[in-house]
């Protein structure tokens, strides 16, 4: 009856609260309890979590699970509209790349709130083998991710540098280098080196 505390008299417990039981190993079951002070100590941070809980879904406990289960499934929804609308915008920016007149033979674009998959739609849509791609996406000063696109011995010649300079890891094939950056901070300077570059090819073959 003292489960394992040791006391000389039962009576010092106070009280014992069987909170259930989960798989232990071997086939065996873990009762899960809590005895003296510890119940106490429990009640009064469940109460603590309980009264912020209310403060923040604006509900009574009976409802908690309710008010999350309702907040979940409204996250989902609005991530599954958020992707959408993105493959949306990367399909208009690029189609008001290509319909540009005066468009250059380099891209280069930074969206906070893409992924991959938005990048790669873009790289997917411009021809790389005329203009070099660089994509980033993530925080404007933090981590994120890029994508470096474009004719293929190019790309695999400026691929590490940039990786150095966005401080990330990534590996590159067939005209594409992306990966993870650990800092966009010195995007300014990859975005002028590429530009840099693109002149002196363009130089080159005029």
């Amino acid at each position: 009856m003292c489960c394992g505390t040791h006391v000389s008299n039962l009576s010092h417990l106070q009280v014992i609260k069987l909170l259930g039981t989960e798989k232990g190993k071997k086939n065996k079951t873990n009762l899960l309890f809590l005895a003296g002070n510890r119940v106490l100590k429990y009640a009064e941070k469940s109460y603590s979590t309980e009264r912020s809980l209310v403060a923040l879904l604006k509900t009574g406990p009976d409802d908690h699970v309710d008010a999350v289960d309702k907040l979940q499934k409204s996250v989902k929804l609005l991530q599954k509209t958020n992707l959408s609308l993105l493959r949306d915008m990367a399909v208009l920016i690029t189609q008001n790349f290509k319909n540009d007149p005066q468009r250059a033979n380099f891209f280069s674009l930074h969206k906070k709130e893409g992924d991959n998959e938005f990048m790669n739609i873009i790289a997917n849509e411009i021809n790389t083998e005329e203009t070099l791609v660089f994509l980033t996406v993530g925080e404007e000063k933090g981590p994120g991710l890029f994508l470096l696109a474009g004719p293929s011995g190019r790309v695999a010649d400026m691929g590490p540098r940039v990786l150095e300079m966005l401080q990330g890891k990534g590996a590159g094939k067939n005209g594409r280098f992306q990966g993870k950056a650990n800092s966009l901070a010195r995007r300014g300077e990859v975005e002028a080196f590429l530009q840099q570059h693109c002149k002196h090819h363009t130089s080159e073959e005029e």
